[in-house]
């Protein structure tokens, strides 16, 4: 009967979260003006602290990480070959890119509306002296210009997702052509899946840890000060907008396109959403992204293999709310006055540097300087918003992990590839360990 009462992993997890929030705090308040004279050199407990909770969740999140380009390639290339229809593929392509463009413009709509009628740089009479070097936005031309790889080794080993799919989407379609020799070919690619897979199990068991670490570090060194005021007004519209997205358009579009219970969904991405808050990495969580589309929302592997990893790469809605919201409130922050065809033109070219923007912590301060050079911003401006982008940062990669799946759900839902029963079963996607355990009992 005691296994009734084993901890689940989303538990585990919320607990470490927890559990690292307070031992940070106390790491911060107490221990932050205290050090030791040892003789030879001082001793900082707070430093020493901060370190260890550095290596402990690198390691973490450098293991995920490890996982994100040999389980992208494989399951796309598996994805890719069983699905003998091609222009079923062309469908899948065609309809998930849509929706993903689409969702990221609502987004960036919805973060300038909301930045707007907030105001929270309105009259901040304050700028920065920090510069950042801009970034020239890429034309569409070159973006679908750098979607094909030159070098498909040197694609994988500098992470480039958008190449990396395509290249295995033309090594998937090359194996299905090749007759036996092919069929060979798959079967060795299936297999290693399964072992990906595996692995990524095995790294789950760990999650806690790892997260315990990652939270304990950002709160051992977050000043309370930097909320105050305009900050903490901007901080509170970007959150606001997110949560908006999160929690309305995406339900809306949801039960609009495919008449799933959204309420259903959004409690079966409590795993993804804490692992995305917990790395601000949507690469790194991709494997439980995955694992999550698959074992509890009951879409297709073949389905899945094929858009998550799509919308890990190019859905970046989280990343445009922070670009909309940022915009608005350095221009208020500056005193610019910024036309509705300057929106329009935030709105165009946030939601093109979204499909470039790698799923990886801080990234998109980056993305950011595009935008703004876009509309004549300064870009000292990011250095204002720097304090508190890292919170920000995790909770606009759990809204991007959540519409990757509610894209992937409505996908798999219109092609037939859809189990509404695991869709519907509370306990789907529950580990083969935590299952034998059950039947024992």
């Amino acid at each position: 009967m005691s296994n009734n009462n084993k901890m689940s992993l989303t538990a585990k997890i919320l607990w470490a979260l927890v559990g690292g929030l307070i031992v940070g705090v106390f790491i911060n308040k107490v221990l932050g003006d205290v050090s030791f004279d040892l003789g030879i050199t001082q001793f900082a407990p707070q430093s020493f602290f901060v370190e260890i909770f550095h290596v402990g969740g690198k390691i973490f999140v450098n293991c995920l990480k490890m996982m994100v380009v040999p389980l992208v390639f494989v399951s796309l290339v598996c994805g890719v070959c069983s699905l003998s229809d091609t222009s079923k593929l062309g469908r899948l392509g065609g309809k998930s890119i849509t929706l993903y463009i689409a969702t990221t413009a609502i987004a960036i709509t919805i973060a300038i509306t909301l930045a707007l009628l907030i105001a929270p740089g309105e009259g901040a009479g304050w700028v920065s002296d920090a510069t950042l070097t801009g970034k020239e936005a890429p034309s569409l031309g070159q973006v679908i210009i750098d979607m094909f790889p030159t070098n498909p080794i040197a694609a994988m080993a500098n992470g480039a997702m958008l190449q990396i799919i395509v290249f295995a989407i033309l090594f998937g379609l090359a194996m299905m052509s090749c007759g036996d020799p092919g069929k060979r070919v798959i079967s060795f690619f299936e297999d290693v899946n399964v072992i990906n897979l595996k692995l990524v199990g095995i790294l789950m068991t760990f999650a806690p840890y790892g997260v315990f670490c990652l939270i304990a570090k950002l709160a051992s060194t977050i000043d309370v000060a930097d909320f105050a005021e305009y900050l903490g007004m901007y901080f509170l519209t970007v959150l606001g907008a997110l949560f908006i997205h999160a929690l309305i358009t995406y339900p809306i579009i949801l039960k609009t396109l495919s008449g799933l219970n959204p309420v259903i969904f959004l409690k079966k991405m409590k795993n993804a959403q804490l692992f995305a808050f917990s790395t601000a990495s949507s690469s790194a969580t991709l494997p439980v992204t995955l694992e999550t589309a698959t074992k509890k929302l009951g879409i297709d592997p073949k389905v899945a293999s094929f858009t998550v990893p799509m919308g890990a790469t190019i859905n970046m809605d989280g990343t445009a709310i922070m670009q909309g919201v940022a915009t608005v409130f350095i221009a208020q922050a500056y005193g610019v006055d910024l036309s509705v065809s300057d929106y329009l033109m935030v709105v165009l070219t946030a939601t093109l540097a979204s499909i470039g923007t790698a799923g990886v912590p801080g990234v998109g301060l980056i993305m950011l300087t595009m935008v703004l050079q876009q509309v004549g911003l300064p870009l000292e401006g990011i250095a204002i918003i720097m304090a508190v982008d890292r919170l920000l940062d995790m909770t606009r990669t759990a809204v991007n992990v959540t519409g990757d799946c509610m894209v992937s759900c409505i996908v798999a839902k219109s092609e037939g590839e859809f189990d509404e029963a695991v869709f519907a079963d509370p306990d789907a996607g529950a580990t083969e360990t935590v299952k034998l355990e059950a039947s024992k009992v």
